[in-house]
């Protein structure tokens, strides 16, 4: 069965908070991933993740939907936030913190 538009869009839906990633929280796969997982529990609110390599039609579809390139992929609120270094950024400055929490707020 292959994995249509509609899979993504009903995903990133149902999940306020949505990380695609390599591997799991805790179980990364690339450093990447690792490194949004850990800028994700900073925040300290639950977010849900999808492994795309277990996920072989998600992992070849995804970047063409979201037309970024990479993973992982971080979704909040329906709207694609960016990768690893945009996270680390945001962090940083604490916006990332603050769009976090403010979506955890509204899934509740």
């Amino acid at each position: 069965m292959a994995f249509e538009l509609e899979d993504f869009q009903e995903q990133i839906k149902t999940h306020n908070i949505l990380l695609y990633m390599k591997g799991s929280p805790k179980l990364p796969q690339c450093g990447f991933s690792s490194k949004a997982v850990q800028l994700l529990m900073a925040c300290g609110e639950q977010f849900a993740f999808v492994d795309v390599l277990a996920n072989p039609e998600i992992r070849a579809n995804l970047p063409k939907y979201a037309n970024w390139p990479t993973f992982p992929q971080l979704w909040v609120g329906g709207e694609l936030v960016g990768g690893c270094d945009i996270l680390i950024d945001m962090y940083n400055s604490g916006d990332l913190q603050k769009l976090i929490s403010e979506a955890a707020g509204k899934s509740e």
